[in-house]
């Protein structure tokens, strides 16, 4: 007999980490084009983390967060999509919408389901979908690749999707180096891969930078955004390539004139991490997950939390305590 209730982490208004609440609550109906999934693992974002905060005007409370999961099909609506089967599934207004990931169960629309081949541990598994699509999309953006090495610089390297990007371009043979804030969080820089660890103090990354590539990368790819954009693209080498993926600085650029501040020949692009939702991702995400499989490329999952600890979970990455990714089990 299916369960009819189940323990969910509540939005209840925006505030701080004690506005989610663990509560039980009716297990939702399956609907037309809908399918119910059984959650096995979410991986923790800071948009929901903003979502929380009030930064999100559309989001109505309560409402249950966690824009990415991953699972098994409980009921089923589309043929495609038997009962059993395993899927992830990012974004799409999930749990911003409607609900998410924060939850045992979750009803979402079969056009998010990406369906998965996998003997991957279910928290493993967790820390791929989100980040590690958004890692690849953004370095098949910026065109690092394996047949495209060269040297690369990630700044903000030890956000989750800076260390999964740096993971899948170590696999790769790309010589590598990362920023961080945190001396306390190179080693992991370090276990992705990472060759050149320069410290951002807001200041010296330039000068760091020179003294290993004089003549600067070949692509850079900077998940730190408004605040460092200029910069990379004076810091990258001339002809290279910029890609920004992330806004950890903001989303404005102040002043920003395309003619002065991009050097003649060098390439500013973008990977927006919305364009990784519903099951056209797929056979990204297989790929990424059978790399995994074969050691090629490994997450770097900085803690698992259970649903009873999400505030605690909160806490950990409003305080940027993280290097790597943050999972949820149920």
């Amino acid at each position: 007999m299916r369960k009819t209730t189940m323990r969910a982490a509540v939005c209840v208004r925006p505030g701080g980490p004690e506005v989610l609440e663990i509560r039980e609550v009716p297990v939702p109906p399956v609907r037309a084009g809908w399918s119910l999934v059984r959650v096995r693992g979410a991986g923790l974002n800071r948009s929901e983390l903003r979502t929380r905060q009030g930064y999100s005007p559309t989001v109505r409370f309560p409402r249950v967060l966690g824009i990415e999961c991953v699972g098994t099909v409980e009921i089923s609506t589309d043929a495609a999509l038997p009962e059993g089967s395993t899927v992830a599934a990012v974004m799409g207004e999930m749990g911003r919408q409607f609900d998410g990931g924060y939850a045992e169960y979750a009803v979402l629309p079969n056009a998010l389901l990406m369906p998965i081949s996998t003997t991957l541990a279910w928290d493993v598994l967790a820390a791929l979908p989100e980040t590690h699509l958004t890692a690849q999309g953004a370095l098949d953006a910026a065109g690092v690749g394996p047949d495209h090495k060269g040297r690369l610089l990630i700044r903000g390297g030890t956000s989750s999707v800076g260390v999964a990007a740096a993971a899948i371009a170590a696999g790769y043979g790309v010589e590598l180096a990362a920023t961080t804030r945190q001396e306390a969080k190179a080693a992991a820089l370090t276990a992705a891969g990472v060759h050149h660890i320069l410290l951002d103090d807001g200041e010296t990354v330039p000068a760091q930078l020179r003294a290993i590539w004089p003549d600067g990368p070949d692509y850079i790819l900077d998940l730190v955004g408004a605040r460092t954009a200029a910069e990379s693209l004076r810091l990258v080498r001339r002809g290279g390539t910029v890609c920004i993926a992330g806004s950890l600085s903001g989303w404005l650029i102040s002043d920003f004139e395309p003619i002065a501040m991009i050097p003649t020949g060098t390439r500013l692009t973008a990977f927006h991490s919305d364009t990784v939702a519903g099951r056209t991702s797929a056979p990204a995400l297989q790929r990424i997950v059978d790399e995994v499989e074969a050691g090629v490329h490994r997450p770097v999952v900085d803690r698992v939390f259970r649903l009873d600890d999400v505030a605690a979970a909160h806490r950990f990455m409003e305080a940027d305590r993280a290097a790597g990714k943050l999972v949820l089990v149920p």
